[in-house]
């Protein structure tokens, strides 16, 4: 009753106070409360041109399509979202109409590129308009958060749902704009990373980078070394089950991420952190023996046999099967925490399997300890390092990318999403420092790391290490509200980026999150509505 109550209460005051400054002149009148403005979108649209009035969806609106399959797809998607709360049928069409919800594809629009989209509004129709699929997607998340937070909720709520009047015209900064699950430490099932995946396309995230294989569990089932699933995957950190993905239900994951125009990133971490496969198979150890299953979180312990010619063998198999099954550009090899492997045996691995990675179709990604190697052509190292990382290890990444290397950054202390934000969180770990929101938004991509030419960036990665969670109200708790700032950092023009700013845009996500079950972190650093 509290909800409907609140809006007669709220206009008898603005009554009140209209009466009263009536008596020195006219009122102004006072604006709408129940219209998003345009610029209060996370990531911040490249530009916003605000004005006229709101689109309001009704009962009779339509959702226009052009006669594309991939636009007919984004048009039930985003029927999908706006019929529980609404109430509406919001029949999806390819039938011609100048009103209602419109999704157009032109290749016209040139300035608009792989992603990008323009958002129109106004009294008889909201356009969106874009040269790819992935263009009308994002559009289609900036027109939900335009939208009252209750949209998002899965039973019928009262409305009105006004879109406000302008145009946004939006592409991103970055091409590359991940975020990482660890699933190796901790096992999730397929429905817990689909929840992940939709939260991430609320933020434009374009890579779901999924850590399939470490010390504590092996998580993709492969055909030709079947007791890395079987036997590697039974446990994880702290001695539970376990557990891993069959092919069907990695393809599922896979299609599910499509569906959300994010590409899948599959890592096979090697020749460290391997501990998992190499209790599951003796061979693969230098002395034959196969060490125990592990359940704890220490790193830096496990080694491939880097002299056996079986090895190989091993790797061109998990390489082969899983390449098969990832449509993406980008098979992730690992390479960090080498720790038993020694820098000579490091480099021969690494010349060997990388081409290994080629032959299968794909692109070679790493950590940023691969630039300690020769990295391949065309591949991507991860930084994962901190702000206070040596500036020798900094040059060595600096000097690859001069060389050819493209750079994804994950700086440890900004936005590794394991790490607690102060000391009395109750989850994640502290070896990078405390990183609270302001830290993990308050950066710039471009000029992170000395040396680097802009030029080599490609993008920005979240990883989210599971060593202390293991439910879904976990990962969503630590990853947000620090999530959105890193995909802000991806996207947006480096000239929105203002922390006084964001963290009011941040703050208005909050209802939102409500609305869809979401648990989050309330950082005092930003100004949350009253609840």
């Amino acid at each position: 009753m509290r909800q409907h109550r609140t809006p007669r209460l709220l206009g008898t005051l603005l009554l009140v106070a209209a009466a009263g400054i009536s008596a020195v002149g006219a009122a102004p009148s006072a604006p709408d409360r129940t219209v998003t403005p345009l610029s209060r979108v996370v990531p911040a649209p490249a530009s916003v041109d605000p004005g006229g009035s709101p689109y309001r969806i009704t009962s009779g609106t339509r959702i226009r399509v052009d006669r594309s399959r991939d636009v007919h797809d984004v048009g039930s998607y985003l029927a999908g979202v706006l019929r529980p709360s609404t109430g509406y049928r919001l029949p999806v069409t390819d039938a011609p109409g100048g009103d209602g919800i419109r999704l157009r594809l032109t290749r016209k629009d040139t300035e608009l590129g792989a992603e990008g989209y323009r958002l129109q509004s106004g009294k008889g129709a909201v356009t969106i308009t874009a040269r790819e699929p992935a263009g009308l997607f994002h559009g289609v998340q900036t027109l939900r958060q335009l939208l009252p937070a209750a949209v998002e909720k899965d039973t019928r709520q009262p409305g009105p749902w006004p879109i406000a009047g302008g145009t946004i015209t939006d592409t991103p900064r970055y091409g590359y704009r991940g975020a990482m699950l660890d699933v190796s430490r901790h096992f999730f099932t397929v429905d817990q990373v689909k929840r992940y995946i939709d939260q991430l396309a609320l933020y434009k995230i374009n890579k779901l980078h999924l850590h399939l294989s470490d010390d504590q569990g092996w998580r993709i089932a492969i055909d030709s070394w079947p007791r890395l699933a079987t036997y590697g995957g039974s446990t994880q950190v702290g001695g539970g089950p376990g557990g891993h993905y069959t092919k069907a239900q990695y393809k599922d994951i896979v299609r599910y991420a499509a569906s959300r125009h994010l590409e899948v990133v599959p890592e096979i971490d090697m020749p460290g952190h391997t501990n998992a496969a190499l209790a599951s198979y003796p061979e693969l150890n230098c002395d034959g023996v196969a060490p125990p299953l592990y359940t704890g979180t220490e790193v830096g312990f496990s080694s491939l046999c880097v002299g056996k010619p079986v090895t190989y063998d091993f790797v061109d198999d998990v390489i082969r099967e899983l390449a098969a099954l990832t449509p993406g550009e980008y098979l992730h090899i690992g390479g960090d925490e080498a720790h038993s492997t020694s820098h000579e045996d490091y480099v021969a691995f690494m010349e060997k399997v990388q081409p290994v990675v080629a032959e299968y179709g794909k692109r070679v990604m790493g950590w940023h300890q691969l630039t300690g190697a020769v990295p391949a052509k065309g591949a991507l190292a991860q930084y994962w390092g901190l702000d206070g990382t040596s500036a020798a290890e900094k040059e060595q990444v600096a000097a690859a990318a001069r060389n050819g290397t493209g750079i994804v950054l994950s700086p440890a202390d900004r936005v590794y999403l394991d790490m607690k934000y102060t000391a009395d969180t109750p989850l994640g770990l502290s070896w990078a420092g405390l990183v609270e929101v302001r830290r993990s938004y308050d950066w710039d991509p471009g000029t992170y790391l000395p040396g680097v030419p802009g030029s080599a960036v490609r993008g920005v990665e979240a990883p989210l290490w599971s060593e202390t969670l293991s439910t879904s109200s976990d990962i969503e708790y630590m990853a947000f509200p620090r999530l959105p700032g890193v995909a802000e950092l991806g996207w947006s023009p480096a000239s929105t980026h203002d922390w006084d700013g964001y963290k009011v845009r941040l703050a208005a996500q909050a209802p939102r999150w409500d609305a869809l079950g979401m648990d989050y972190y309330r950082s005092p650093q930003v100004p949350w509505p009253a609840a």
